[in-house]
């Protein structure tokens, strides 16, 4: 079972896609940086992906709405 639940994640982020999205790019920054915004005893996931999906969940990534006019 993945943690967090997708589903509590889609009221943070509205959309399925965006947050593919968002959650690819932490993922690869992570690898690249090898910088992490949680002690690394604190993640539930030892995967990037699994790692970037909690801290969309922890709020520690802050996404940014654009209005389409």
């Amino acid at each position: 079972m993945i943690y967090p639940s997708i589903d509590k994640i889609l009221n943070i982020v509205d959309s399925k896609y965006a947050l593919v999205y968002i959650v690819a790019n932490r993922s690869k920054e992570m690898l690249k940086t090898n910088y992490y915004q949680l002690p690394e005893k604190k993640y539930k996931s030892s995967k990037p992906i699994g790692r970037a999906l909690e801290e969309v969940y922890e709020n520690l990534i802050h996404i940014e709405h654009k209005n389409h006019e």
